[in-house]
C-alpha cells in the first residue's frame, strides 16, 4: 500500500472513530490496551493476543454499518489505521521487553562495528560489476531509519525500502551487462554487506518486533520475501567466521584483533577528550563516538587491513589511544554555522549557491496550494538533518520561536491572506476525535483518541514505499 493511501484511510479511519455508533469499537480497544500493559511481558502470548485482537476487529468493521458499502482496500485501509494505533501505544511495553534480547542487540551491534572495518565486496563473493558505493550507502540509510518508527508496518518498510535499492542496483547491473537477471545468490550477499555497514540499531529487537506484531495477513508477497531474507542475513552476521568471509582463519582473527583495538582505543581516546573539552563542546553522546569512529575508520582501513602494507598495518596493531594527534576537537554547532557564514559572505555570487532552494527568495503571495506539500517535505529534511548534526556535536537543540499569542496568529494569517493566499490554518484546529458521548473517555475526561495519544504518534513520520502486500 502506497504512503498516501494509508495516510487517507488513517484519516478516514479516525473519522470514523468520532461517530456515535463508533462508541463500542473505541471502548474495546482502549480496554485491550490497558488489561495488555497491565501484564508482564510474554513475547508468545503477548503476540498471540494482539494478532487476535486485530483480527477480531477486522472482522467487526466489515460487519458495521460505518463501513458498510466500502471496498476492500478502505477495510484494509482501516486496519493499518489500528494496528499502527494499538502498536504505538503498546510499543514502550513490547519492544525489546526483555534482557536477553536487549544482549543479543548489544552482541549483534558490537559484531557488525568490528566486521564494518575489515569486510570488502570480495570477501562476500559479490561480483564488480554489482559494487556501487553510491546505491549501497542509499540502501544503508534507508535501513538505519528504523528506530525513527514505532508502527510495525513503518519499521517494515524500511527494510523494504533498502532491499528495493538493492534489488534495482542488481538489476541495472545485470541488464548493462547482458546478463541474466539476478536473484537470491546475488541478492543476499549484497543485502548482509549493506547491513553490516549500516549496522542499524536493535536491528535483532526490530526483527522480532515486527515478526511478532505486524499483521499475518499482510506480511506476504514480496513484504514477506525480503523480510525472510532480512532474518537470513541476522543469522549469517551473528555466526559469521572466516569461512563465511572466504577467509582464512588467522587472517580473520587478525583482523578482528586490530577492530577490537581500534575500537577500545578510540574510545578511551574520546573519553578523555570530552572530560578535556566539557565547557566547550558538552558531553559526548554514544551517536557522536560511533560517528567519530567510523570517520577515523574509515580514513584508514584499507591502508590498515590491506596486504600490501605491512608497515601501516603494525602501525594500526599499536593502541590508539596513545596517537592523541588522531583525534581533534569537534568544534560546536554554532562554530559551524560561523564559519560557513564567513565562507558564505566570500562567496561572489552568493544567490547561485541556493539556487537548489527555491522558495528562499520568494514572497507569501507567490505561493500557492500546490506548493505546501513541497514546503512541507523541506522543513521536515532541514529539522530532521539539523536535529541530528546537533545531537552528533552534544549540543542543546534551540526550539523553533513560537507566535506569543493567538492574536499574532492571526494577524500573520490576515497578511498572507492578503496576498493572494487562499488558504487558511485554524490553530486550535488539533484533529482530535471530540469528546463527546459518542467517545470513551478516562477519568479526566480525555478521549483515548486525543491528539496526545493518536495524532501526534499515528501520523508522525509516515515510512513511504509499497509494502508489497
Amino acid at each position: 500500500m502506497e504512503n498516501t493511501d494509508v495516510f487517507l484511510g488513517l484519516q478516514d479511519f479516525l473519522e470514523r472513530m468520532r461517530n456515535p455508533s463508533a462508541a463500542e469499537f473505541v471502548k474495546s480497544i482502549k480496554s485491550f490496551i490497558v488489561s495488555f500493559s497491565n501484564n508482564p511481558p510474554d513475547p508468545e502470548r503477548d503476540s498471540s493476543a494482539v494478532q487476535e485482537f486485530l483480527a477480531k476487529m477486522e472482522n467487526d468493521f466489515r460487519a458495521h454499518p460505518l463501513w458498510a458499502g466500502c471496498s476492500e482496500e478502505e477495510l484494509e485501509s482501516a486496519g493499518e489505521g489500528l494496528e499502527k494505533y494499538v502498536m504505538t501505544k503498546l510499543f514502550p511495553r513490547v519492544f525489546a521487553s526483555l534482557p536477553d534480547d536487549v544482549e543479543h542487540d548489544n552482541q549483534l551491534s558490537e559484531k557488525m562495528a568490528l566486521i564494518q572495518q575489515f569486510i570488502r565486496p570480495e570477501n562476500l563473493d559479490i561480483k564488480p560489476n554489482f559494487q556501487n558505493e553510491t546505491s549501497w550507502l542509499l540502501a544503508q540509510k534507508e535501513l538505519q531509519k528504523i528506530n525513527m518508527y514505532k508502527a510495525p508496518r513503518d519499521k517494515l518498510v524500511c527494510i523494504l525500502n533498502c532491499c528495493k535499492v538493492i534489488s534495482n542496483l542488481l538489476l541495472n547491473a545485470s541488464i548493462a551487462s547482458n546478463e541474466n537477471t539476478p536473484g537470491a545468490d546475488e541478492f543476499l550477499p549484497v543485502l548482509i554487506y549493506v547491513t553490516i555497514k549500516a549496522n542499524p540499531p536493535q536491528l535483532h529487537s526490530n526483527l522480532l518486533y515486527i515478526q511478532r506484531y505486524r499483521h499475518q495477513s499482510r506480511l506476504v508477497g514480496e513484504a514477506s520475501y525480503y523480510f525472510t531474507n532480512m532474518l537470513s542475513v541476522e543469522s549469517f552476521i551473528s555466526n559469521i567466521d572466516a569461512k563465511a568471509l572466504s577467509m582464512e582463519e588467522t587472517e580473520f582473527e587478525k583482523n578482528m584483533e586490530t577492530a577490537r583495538a581500534l575500537h577500545s582505543g578510540l574510545s578511551a581516546d574520546l573519553n578523555n577528550q570530552s572530560n578535556q573539552n566539557d565547557q566547550h563542546v558538552g558531553h559526548i553522546s554514544p551517536s557522536e563516538f560511533k560517528e567519530s569512529k567510523q570517520q577515523s575508520l574509515n580514513v584508514s582501513k584499507d591502508s590498515i587491513l590491506g596486504p600490501r602494507s605491512s608497515e601501516m598495518r603494525a602501525r594500526a596493531e599499536t593502541p590508539y589511544g596513545k596517537d592523541q594527534s588522531a583525534v581533534t576537537k569537534i568544534p560546536s554547532l554554532s562554530d559551524l554555522e560561523n564559519k560557513g557564514a564567513g565562507l558564505l559572505l566570500k562567496e561572489d555570487q552568493v544567490r547561485q549557491v541556493f539556487q537548489n532552494y527555491p522558495y528562499l527568495f520568494a514572497n507569501a503571495g507567490d505561493l500557492t496550494v500546490s506548493d505546501v506539500e513541497d514546503l512541507l517535505n523541506n522543513y521536515k529534511q532541514l529539522v530532521f538533518k539539523y536535529v541530528t548534526l546537533s545531537k552528533g556535536l552534544g549540543n542543546t537543540i534551540p526550539s523553533v520561536p513560537s507566535f506569543s499569542s493567538l492574536t499574532q496568529v492571526h494577524q500573520e494569517a490576515e497578511a498572507i491572506s492578503k496576498q493572494g493566499d487562499k488558504t487558511t490554518v485554524d490553530p486550535n484546529n488539533e484533529s482530535k476525535i471530540d469528546n463527546d458521548t459518542n467517545t470513551d473517555t478516562d477519568s479526566n475526561g480525555a478521549s483515548i483518541f486525543e491528539v496526545e495519544s493518536l495524532e501526534s504518534k499515528l501520523s508522525q513520520g509516515e515510512a513511504t514505499a509499497d509494502t508489497g502486500r
